[in-house]
């Protein structure tokens, strides 16, 4: 008698949904991974969870469009490499959040308010250092 799993099959509706931004942030982890410009076939078997080529081929190109991973033609596929690390694809994320709001002032206010006292600091440091220059800002204290 074969033994039974609780885990859902692929099809099954209870299966789990990821999170926004999950299948993006894993499809750019797996290109950092990469000794070079990786294939869309490549960076599918490299991936966790059995995702349709189709699938790799829609997050590469988003990831492209988000400029968080670069494309170079090789015949009549690209060649991906990654421009950005997963805070970069972050940032980029909460800036495009930020640029659709009617009232930045308000957003980044409310924002700057919820923060925790150490992230606070922590910006503040960003800040100070992104107008005296290049930032180096220790992020263990």
């Amino acid at each position: 008698m074969a033994e039974e799993t609780n885990a859902p099959a692929a099809g099954d509706p209870r299966a789990r949904r990821r999170g926004q931004g999950e299948l993006e942030a894993q499809v750019l982890a797996v290109l950092q991974r990469a000794p070079g410009p990786a294939t869309a076939g490549w960076v599918q078997e490299h991936l966790d969870g059995g995702l349709a080529y189709t699938t790799v081929i829609t997050i590469l190109s988003r990831l492209h469009a988000k400029n968080a991973v670069s494309r170079t033609r090789s015949g009549r596929s690209y060649h991906w490499q990654a421009a950005s690390d997963a805070a970069g694809l972050a940032a980029l994320r909460m800036r495009r959040v930020l640029d659709g709001e009617p009232d930045r002032d308000a957003v980044l206010a409310s924002f700057v308010t919820a923060l925790l006292p150490h992230d606070e600091e922590l910006l503040r440091a960003l800040l100070d250092s992104a107008s005296a220059g290049p930032a180096v800002v220790d992020r263990e204290s």
